[in-house]
């Protein structure tokens, strides 16, 4: 598995690198086939994703224990959520946190019909970030992250994709080829999603490095910072979860949290705390047309561009968040699992969009800052051009640089460590040579990418890996509710009139053909009696004792 999974990796990666032209072209038509056969498939795929999550979280089914009945959670609350948000989208968020909304705002989506740079513009530009980055990417994580929790935990079967098939396929096939396949699948969509977030981390502290040291952003600063930042991974993948991934997602979650409450108090305070209620309110008004539209009747390569490349980069990040997340799950329920999952990173990114997306967009629409060329230069520069354009700009970009870092190496830990998980029959610990071996191939695609075509090569690498995994993905939804349906920790409550009238039916039943049997048999000797004259149709033979008729 592991030799399988390197060398059809590194194929595609020389391939890039040795063949770009035929590389480019490849990727390129094949984009296109995707885009127009199956741009539907990525839609109605996410839309399931979030109403599996909403139903086993609020029905029976959300009082089983991920683990023994009487399991206790491995990691506190604090902590849990540190490391499951600092995994899930923090250098998604830092990338496109300013840059999405300001996009957006500028040239909205052309199936809305708002106009640009109005206010109607604004108030799309953060309901399509929510759309993107809140409820339906953590529903793909969290029915990921459930199924694999409970296959770990609950049955004892391993850390693996295919140990979440068994009902599927069995334990024999699920441990077989066909199990195999499916781990493959899921190493690589981890190995090309986590490739486009390491990507994107590098392209951002490139381009903080030109803000505020004055270095060039170019390929040479891009491909420095992932070495540097790839040496930093390893460091941090030798002290073990426990401690490197553990400390370091508390940091970029304080590190965040400090930098957004700057932004809060130094920005448009009454701004952002207005936009915050009308954006959720909007958000959630528009989800269903947002959430269901489709090529049909919009644009094609809006769609690739934004919502399909965001549907395909989730579910290429779902085996390696989900899998990680089911690791630090242990102990607790579905119920608190989900909940926690959909709604306590879709909350902090609300904030975060409203604060640091907001900011910007009011500061371009009242004229104070022109954040419009930094937007033109590329999502990466419109975060720093937003702070530049607040008081202590440099060190509040050099924060945010700091935190890009931060997220980086978490990222390519914890990606790494599931890769390793998922050739290595599901080890929680799988062997430090072989978590720093996937890493470093990451990070080797991440380069690779970059040089070859920059952000659309990665995005165009991410939707192409993703669309096979799309049906592993249904398939994982329709084993996790089979085996849910027959988990006594459900507590199957039947519904005792109707089984009660079943019950009263089916007695009735037998006891008329009971009766019935006797009956006829008396009908019979009397009807004998009667034609051989007898007067009596009761004789000693018909009476049981005490003379009462048997």
């Amino acid at each position: 598995m592991v030799v399988i999974g390197f060398t059809a990796v590194l194929v595609l990666v020389l391939w890039a690198w040795l063949g770009e032209e035929s590389f480019d072209s490849a990727s390129s038509t094949s984009l296109s086939w995707v885009l127009d056969n199956f741009g539907w498939l990525f839609v109605v795929a996410a839309d399931v994703f979030l109403v599996l999550c909403l139903v086993l979280a609020f029905s029976r089914f959300g009082r089983i224990r991920l683990g023994r009945d009487d399991s206790e959670p491995e990691f506190g609350n604090l902590a849990w959520i540190a490391m499951m948000f600092s995994a899930g989208m923090g250098i998604g968020l830092m990338f496109y946190g300013v840059g999405e909304p300001l996009t957006h705002y500028l040239t909205p989506p052309p199936a809305t019909g708002v106009r640009a740079e109005s206010a109607e513009a604004a108030r799309t530009a953060m309901e399509y970030s929510f759309f993107h980055w809140t409820l339906t990417p953590w529903a793909i994580y969290g029915i990921t992250g459930l199924a694999l929790a409970y296959a770990g935990f609950r049955k004892g079967r391993g850390n693996r994709m295919s140990a979440a098939f068994v009902p599927l396929l069995g334990a024999r096939r699920a441990d077989s080829w066909p199990g195999r396949l499916i781990d493959l699948l899921a190493v690589f969509a981890t190995v090309f999603g986590t490739a486009t977030s390491l990507g994107l981390g590098a392209l951002q502290v490139a381009e903080g490095l030109n803000l505020t040291a004055g270095v060039a952003a170019d390929r040479a600063t891009q491909l420095t910072v992932i070495v540097v930042l790839s040496a930093a991974f390893v460091l941090s993948a030798f002290s073990g979860l426990h401690r490197g991934v553990k400390w370091l997602s508390t940091l970029n979650i304080t590190l965040a949290a400090v930098l957004m409450v700057f932004v809060f108090l130094i920005g448009p305070t009454v701004y952002i705390l207005d936009s915050i209620p009308a954006s959720v309110g909007g958000y959630l008004e528009d989800l269903l047309p947002m959430a269901t539209r489709t090529g049909a009747f919009s644009d094609h390569t809006w769609l690739g561009a934004w919502t399909i490349f965001y549907w395909a980069w989730w579910l290429s990040w779902a085996p390696f968040v989900g899998t990680f997340i089911a690791r630090i799950s242990h102990g607790r329920t579905v119920r608190e699992f989900l909940v926690g999952v959909l709604l306590v990173p879709s909350g902090a990114t609300v904030v975060w969009f409203c604060v640091m997306g907001g900011s910007a967009l009011r500061l371009q629409s009242t004229g104070s800052a022109d954040l419009a060329g930094a937007v033109r230069e590329g999502a990466e520069a419109s975060l720093f051009a937003m702070l530049d354009a607040l008081p202590l700009g440099t060190l509040t970009s050099f924060v945010a640089m700091v935190l890009v870092m931060t997220y980086f190496i978490t990222s390519a830990d914890s990606a790494a460590l599931v890769m390793g998980s998922l050739t290595s029959r599901g080890a929680l610990h799988p062997p430090t040579w072989l978590v720093v071996g996937w890493g470093v191939l990451m990070a080797t695609v991440a380069a690779v990418l970059l040089v070859v075509g920059g952000l659309d090569s990665l995005q165009t690498a991410t939707i192409l890996v993703a669309l096979p995994f799309v049906v592993v993905m249904l398939c994982l939804c329709w084993a996790l509710l089979k085996e849910l349906r027959e988990d006594p920790g459900a507590g199957l409550v039947r519904h005792p009139a109707l089984h009660g009238l079943r019950d009263v039916v089916r007695t009735m039943v037998g006891d008329a053909v009971t009766e019935q049997a006797p009956a006829r048999h008396h009908r019979l000797r009397r009807a004998a009696r009667a034609r051989s004259g007898a007067e009596d149709d009761t004789g000693p033979d018909d009476r049981g004792p005490g003379g009462t008729e048997t």
